[in-house]
């Protein structure tokens, strides 16, 4: 921002300054030059937007934290289907199929990811209400004053609190995103599979080589197993990891945030303490549900290529060799979609928070 008052003043006349047209320069009514950022939203937008802001909030952050991350999504994916490193498949992938496979199928999620983050956050924040309300009820207690109260620390009823709410939020949202993390996974196999069983074969197999895609990959669940044993392959699996994972996840964020920011007198929505805390969410999260992760990857993957034949669910292996290969590469993924997401979800709603609904 300029510092010269000349710039502050309003324009005596039609005519321009020197240099200037006189449709280059405009002027908002209280005289400073307007521009995209003296945009000043209407009563409705704000009281709209106070409203929904949990919603605004974490879908636009979705979308940013999805795509960024979304070629070390696609690495991992491989590497837990295929038993191969991390350099190994970063190098086959982009020799063979060009720099596009790493973002290969990234719209569906992109749009499934961003509705099922929002619903998330939403059942999220309703539940976490109702247990905080619960609580007071039956202890005197309450988890989101002591969470939000200076100078305090996480104890038992603010975990309580927050991981029943990620738990329930986890349980319902699988419903939605499990057929989308089906197709996901299709088409991010879909290249490697090409190469193992060649096209000749499908050929043979089909009389037509078999057309890839998520609404393509759909269709042939759909048709060849059904509407719950093919969009749903996977279900009981998906739900234990995010039933589990998103308690963790919601429980590590809000207890490392006020740990971070409100416990040191800072305020809650501190940047430092917000990047920390959506990192170590994100990395403690992938840590302990990771074998859960591989078993539903190597389950589902078997299913896409069975047709309707039966395929035995596998053995969550904890602690036994194969069972965190790519766990690396998935806790940096994690680390930085929730370090991004977290980011500017809290950005978002600190700046929709502080609109003046007074206004017109």
């Amino acid at each position: 921002m300029s510092s010269r008052k000349d710039n502050d003043r309003p324009a005596p006349t039609t005519t321009a300054p020197a240099g200037e047209s006189p449709s280059s320069s405009s002027f908002s009514p209280k005289g400073k030059k307007a521009n995209i950022m003296s945009y000043q939203p209407s009563k409705n937008v704000k009281q709209f937007a106070k409203k929904y802001r949990t919603e605004i909030a974490a879908s636009t952050s979705s979308l940013a934290s999805t795509f960024v991350a979304f070629p070390l999504d696609f690495a991992k994916s491989r590497m837990q289907s295929y038993q191969t490193g991390f350099m190994h498949t970063i190098k086959d992938a982009y020799r063979v199929e060009g720099l596009r496979a790493f973002w290969r199928g990234v719209l569906p999620p992109l749009i499934s990811i961003m509705t099922v983050r929002t619903i998330s956050f939403s059942i999220y924040q309703k539940a976490k209400y109702w247990a905080d309300r619960t609580i007071v009820t039956a202890t005197g207690h309450s988890p989101l004053l002591i969470a939000n109260a200076p100078g305090s620390y996480p104890n038992i009823y603010t975990m309580t609190c927050f991981g029943f709410a990620g738990a329930v939020s986890g349980a319902v949202i699988t419903t939605l995103s499990c057929p989308f993390e089906l197709t996901k996974l299709s088409e991010q196999l879909a290249g490697k599979e090409a190469r193992e069983q060649k096209a000749i074969d499908k050929v043979a197999r089909t009389g037509k080589e078999a057309k890839t895609g998520s609404w393509a990959t759909a269709r042939r669940l759909l048709r060849d197993r059904g509407f719950f044993r093919g969009l749903y392959a996977g279900y009981r699996l998906h739900l234990l990891r995010d039933t589990i994972g998103t308690a963790i996840y919601f429980t590590t964020y809000e207890s490392a945030k006020q740990m971070l920011a409100n416990a040191r007198g800072k305020s809650p929505t501190s940047p430092y303490a917000v990047v920390v805390a959506g990192g170590l969410c994100g990395i403690l999260t992938t840590s302990m549900i990771y074998p859960v992760d591989v078993a539903k990857t190597l389950y589902q993957k078997a299913l896409l290529s069975a047709g309707s034949a039966h395929v035995e669910r596998p053995a969550i292996k904890v602690f036994q060799q194969g069972a965190y290969r790519g766990l690396t590469v998935s806790m940096l993924r994690s680390c930085v979609i929730n370090s991004l997401f977290f980011s500017n979800f809290e950005f978002i709603k600190k700046h929709i928070n502080a609109l003046d609904v007074d206004e017109d």
